[in-house]
C-alpha cells in the first residue's frame, strides 16, 4: 500500500473514530463529504462540495457537513462573501496551511507554509502572549485581499 493510500485509510480511520465518539455513523454520504475534502486543493463551498461528491443528496450534504464539523473532521472557514467553505480539519488532513481571502468574489485559497513564515508567525505569537497573557497553542491566519482574476 503506498504512503498516501495509508494516509487516506488512517484519514477515515480517525474520521469514523471521531464521529463515534458522538455516537454517529461513518456513513457512505460522509465518506463522500470527506473524500471531496480531501481531492481539494482549497476550501470548497457548498455547491462544489455537491458537485464533487456525487450521490450525495443536497438535503442531507448540510447536516452531514454540520456533524463533521461538531465532530472535529471538517472545519467551517467563512470567506469574505455569504457562503461558508470547508475543508478537513488540520489535524486530522496534516496539513497546515494558512488562507487568502478574496475580498471582492469570496475565493478562499490555501497558502503553503515555509519555515520564514511559520518563524515570523511563531514571533507573532510569543508577542501576543506576552502582551495579553494568553498560552497559544495553535494559529490560523486568513489574509484578505484581491485574487488574480480581481484585481
Amino acid at each position: 500500500m503506498s504512503m498516501v493510500a495509508e494516509d487516506a485509510v488512517r484519514l477515515h480511520q480517525e474520521a469514523s473514530q471521531r464521529l463515534a465518539a458522538l455516537d454517529q455513523r461513518y456513513t457512505s454520504s460522509r465518506r463522500a463529504l470527506v473524500e471531496a475534502m480531501l481531492r481539494a486543493s482549497r476550501p470548497m463551498t457548498m455547491p462544489e462540495i455537491l458537485g464533487a461528491a456525487s450521490g450525495v443528496p443536497q438535503s442531507s450534504a448540510y447536516r452531514n457537513l454540520t456533524v463533521l464539523c461538531e465532530a472535529g473532521v471538517a472545519r467551517r472557514l467563512a470567506g469574505a462573501d455569504d457562503l461558508g467553505r470547508f475543508e478537513l480539519a488540520e489535524d486530522l488532513s496534516g496539513h497546515h496551511h494558512h488562507h487568502l481571502v478574496c475580498s471582492a468574489c469570496g475565493l478562499v485559497a490555501d497558502v503553503p507554509t515555509s519555515a520564514r513564515l511559520e518563524k515570523a508567525l511563531d514571533e507573532a505569537a510569543r508577542l501576543a502572549a506576552e502582551e495579553t497573557g494568553f498560552a497559544i497553542t495553535d494559529h490560523r491566519i486568513d489574509l484578505e485581499g484581491l485574487c488574480p482574476a480581481c484585481r
